[in-house]
């Protein structure tokens, strides 16, 4: 991730000391890198949720350390094997990725619906990720689709 970018979130989470529960996701190869991000939030001692595929669904597990991860036979993805994590009420901000969005912070995913089940069980503001040229003019969307609040690029 850039230096840029990692600089422009933690000032975000941190100005606000609201911000303790903190949903993440282990960035894949072709995504902005979170793996700083996660690391020093937790060294701050924000909790630090990521997500693990369950059949169709994404549970919450939190982040213990690096040691605590696997990598999940869905996308490649490393899951957290930490504490499974239910409140979803308690999450205070959701950094979420997403294959593309709009400036007006529509999402485009990977296809399977996994956040889309997910989203509507957050009260918190959410957050994409994104590289410029994933920022596009429109995405097509449908009734059950949730926008992102804001979207964060390079």
């Amino acid at each position: 991730m850039s230096q840029r970018v990692v600089s422009a979130l933690l000032e975000k989470i941190t100005e606000e000391d609201c911000y303790n529960t903190i949903l993440l996701y282990h960035s894949l190869p072709d995504e902005i890198d979170t793996h700083e991000l996660i690391s020093t939030l937790h060294s701050l001692g924000k909790k630090i949720l990521l997500p693990t595929i369950v059949g169709n669904e994404l549970e919450l597990h939190q982040y213990v350390d690096e040691m605590a991860l696997s990598k999940s036979s869905t996308f490649g993805i490393h899951e957290s094997t930490g504490p499974l994590f239910t409140d979803f009420s308690k999450i205070d901000l959701a950094i979420i990725p997403a294959v593309a969005f709009t400036t007006t912070g529509d999402r485009l995913g990977r296809g399977k619906g996994y956040y889309d089940r997910l989203l509507p069980k957050l009260q918190c503001p959410l957050i994409g990720l994104a590289f410029p040229f994933q920022i596009v003019d429109w995405i097509p969307c449908e009734k059950h689709d949730i926008s992102v609040t804001q979207v964060i690029s390079l």
